[in-house]
């Protein structure tokens, strides 16, 4: 474990971040550490866990304060949209402490920050942003990587910042640049594996930085693609309309069970509902027997067009 008392200071989804663990997947920022939005420092949370945890459930959430485990891991701490504390577990990676804080623990943050996180992939395609949900497995890393391989520029990988102009206007802002690809995507773009380091314990995953194909402007949210695996044969695509576009954003906000938690159903109905109107939202039905990234990019791309 790296956490020391020297703090580092780093820029990702529009927050300044300061933290005594070394975060090497975030920018750096040259500025005072006193000049933060989130503060991550280690502290001992072994009493309040025992005090506080029920039996067999690893998350307490509650308005503003999410205190939960991962086991053979750490102990987390996010309150106030601002404070991350974690306690490592004897044993525990760097790498494997760093996952949930750049995970759960931010998307925590951003939700008590009313910024709302969807999870996905978020493109810059023409100077506006398009997000790409689905379920785990969905293939939504693997389709940005084949859009940013025409050109295009990343946004956000797993968590997507949103929040809204003053005229309702969905603005995404960029998270960090880095992608996790499976390496059967790493193959089918001819990328070496041995290049790039794995996620903790998932061999087969990778961390590809992509800090040349990032996008370090905020831009607006045109639409939503819904990435869902399927036993057809050919690709399928299909509009989503009315009252389903809502149950979409809300299915696919990132740890959604923190909603009600957190005490924040009314805002987040408020926020979906500002936004349904002012984007696009389709599903995109995949075959699951084959690699479907480069057909789905141009299907995409053919409905940007047409749309605009």
């Amino acid at each position: 474990m790296l956490a020391t008392n020297v703090k580092t200071v780093y820029k990702a989804f529009g927050l300044t971040i300061v933290s005594v663990i070394p975060i090497p997947e975030l920018p750096k920022l040259n500025v005072p550490p006193e000049a933060f939005d989130v503060v991550i420092e280690k502290k001992d949370l072994t009493k309040i866990w025992l005090e506080k945890a029920e039996p067999n459930r690893n998350f307490l959430v509650k308005e503003n304060y999410c205190l939960f485990q991962i086991p053979n891991t750490a102990i987390y701490l996010v309150e106030d949209g601002k404070n991350v504390f974690f306690t490592p577990i004897e044993g525990s990676s760097d790498d494997q402490i760093r996952l949930f804080l750049l995970g759960t623990c931010m998307g925590a943050i951003l939700m008590q920050r009313k910024i709302l996180p969807l999870h996905g992939s978020a493109v810059a395609i023409d100077g506006k942003a398009f997000a790409i949900v689905g379920d785990s497995g969905a293939g939504k890393s693997t389709l940005a990587s084949a859009l940013l391989s025409k050109g295009y520029q990343l946004l956000s990988d797993d968590l997507i910042p949103i929040t809204l102009s003053e005229e309702n206007i969905p603005i995404v802002t960029p998270a960090y640049p880095q992608q996790k690809l499976w390496l059967e995507s790493l193959d089918q773009f001819g990328m070496v594996s041995d290049q790039y380091r794995p996620i903790f314990d998932r061999e087969t995953k990778f961390a590809v930085p992509v800090p040349s194909q990032f996008a370090g402007d905020s831009l607006p949210l045109a639409g939503v693609f819904e990435l869902i695996k399927s036993d057809s044969e050919t690709i399928e695509v299909r509009a989503i309309q009315k009252l389903e576009r809502f149950y979409t954003l809300y299915k696919h906000t990132y740890r959604n069970f923190f909603i009600n938690k957190f005490g924040l159903i009314d805002w987040h109905f408020s926020t979906c509902a500002k936004m349904v109107n002012k984007i696009e939202l389709y599903q995109l039905l995949r075959p699951s027997n084959r690699f479907t990234a480069h057909d789905l990019t141009e299907c995409i791309l053919n409905i940007i067009k047409k749309e605009s």
